[in-house]
């Protein structure tokens, strides 16, 4: 089933929406941090991590060694802006069996 990047993308619009009908003030700008889970147990993490690196995302994994965290940034904290690094990423990430869940705001490095 191909991936829909239209309901990524509205996901991720909607969440600006709602920090602002719940008055959440957010930085100008933060590290992003985009997570992707492992969608097959024998996904490429060298892949995958080689591919973001070299469009200039820094990568990690997480304690349980089940997700790949892909940060960018300092960045400008807008959906626009978020969302086209995120694009980005998921193209990525997909390629190696992995599938996105979601970003969060990470700390200035």
């Amino acid at each position: 089933m191909a991936h829909n990047y239209e309901a990524q993308r509205r996901e991720t619009f909607e969440t600006f929406d709602q920090a602002a009908k719940d008055k959440i003030k957010l930085p100008k700008e933060s590290v992003v941090e985009f997570l992707f889970l492992v969608e097959e147990v024998d996904a490429n993490w060298a892949g995958a991590e080689k591919s973001l690196k070299a469009k200039g995302f820094r990568t990690a994994r997480d304690k349980e060694n089940d997700m790949l965290i892909a940060s960018c940034g300092p960045m400008p904290v807008t959906p626009e802006a978020i969302w086209a690094q995120e694009r980005v990423a998921t193209e990525i990430a997909i390629a190696y069996d992995f599938y996105p869940d979601g970003w969060d705001l990470g700390v200035k490095d």
